[in-house]
């Protein structure tokens, strides 16, 4: 009697702790949604990704939604939120906190190099405000991608396109109060317009231009399209997209699977940037064959740029992003 009292407690310890193995061995499957265009050079680092994750045998497998398949940046942030979509491959955009504008900070970086150390580092100051940000909304920040430094498609020629008075030349910029104070304060006029809008417009002359472009994109989308004649590389901005997590799917994985995401995100994200860098000069090249004009600036006249941009739009930015952030990244 005694030894049948003794194994019962037993047997259900050991029978619960077999039910939590098998729960906390069961597989997780991810969706990953993605906004880069099936043919998107990104789109094959998003799989082979996927390939890796999956070959870690940790119990995930996954499959990558290019292409905006399951919605727009906008729209994804709010499903990953929700726990809607498990990871998501898009530009994050600050309709959900102000302080997400710190990805928008213009003359942050000018280089490559600095697009390495501050982006491509995963415990650079702006990619560890950015963790903070994003777990304040129930997401997990994996990796920065900067695709490049962005300039101007134009269809008009600029009135001294280095120089910082009127330039007589209307541009399209996105929703971001920090990109229309810098196109304004180097002397662009500008209309806030979205993507899906911009084609169109530049065609009928509601634009005279839009800053929107890596030059990979300015020849993809304008150049062989044969729409706009001039590239400005003031290189302000970053194109740049992240990749992060939802936090109820985060909160599903064990410890090992977390460690594999991340290490493969990380190594996505820093894939993306030199094979963006590598591609740069090549469609600069190609827009030039195609009967572009690039409109380039002296190494004199980009740190001019620079100098100006961070007296004159920086201090205005507090408000926006917050002051303690400014603080910290004026001291990096």
């Amino acid at each position: 009697m005694k030894i049948q009292q003794i194994g019962k407690p037993f047997l259900s310890l050991a029978l619960a702790l077999s039910l939590s193995t098998a729960a906390f061995a069961e597989d997780i499957k991810l969706s990953i949604a993605g906004t880069w265009p099936a043919k998107h050079f990104g789109t094959e680092i998003m799989e082979n990704m996927v390939k890796e994750i999956e070959a870690a045998d940790v119990g995930l497998t996954a499959k990558y939604f290019p292409a905006s398949q399951l919605g727009s940046g906008e729209e994804l942030i709010e499903d990953a939120i929700r726990g809607n979509v498990d990871m998501v491959q898009a530009f994050v955009y600050a309709q959900t906190d102000p302080r997400l504008e710190v990805l928008n900070l213009p003359a942050m970086v000018t280089t490559f190099d600095e697009l390495k150390a501050v982006y491509g580092n995963p415990e650079s100051k702006l990619n560890t405000i950015l963790s903070g940000i994003m777990a304040d909304h129930g997401l997990v920040s994996l990796g920065l991608v900067g695709e490049g430094l962005i300039g101007i498609v134009a269809s008009e020629k600029p009135t001294d396109h280095a120089g910082f008075g009127d330039k007589g030349v209307n541009i399209r910029v996105w929703s971001s109060d920090i990109a229309k104070k810098t196109v304004e304060s180097i002397g662009y006029r500008s209309t806030t317009m979205n993507w899906a809008e911009v084609l169109p417009a530049l065609q009928s002359g509601v634009i005279d231009g839009a800053i929107c472009c890596t030059p990979e994109w300015a020849y993809t989308t304008f150049a062989v399209a044969d729409i706009g004649k001039y590239y400005i590389p003031v290189n302000t901005f970053i194109e740049a997209s992240s990749l992060y997590a939802s936090q109820k799917t985060w909160d599903k994985m064990n410890d090992e699977q977390r460690g594999v995401v991340k290490a493969a995100a990380e190594k996505a994200a820093s894939s993306a940037i030199d094979k963006a860098w590598e591609r740069s000069q090549g469609f600069m090249d190609q827009m030039v064959e195609s009967g572009y004009e690039i409109l380039d600036y002296t190494p004199e006249e980009r740190a001019a740029m620079v100098a100006h941009i961070k007296e004159n739009v920086w201090p205005e930015l507090a408000g926006i992003i917050g002051q303690d952030i400014m603080d910290e990244l004026i001291a990096e």
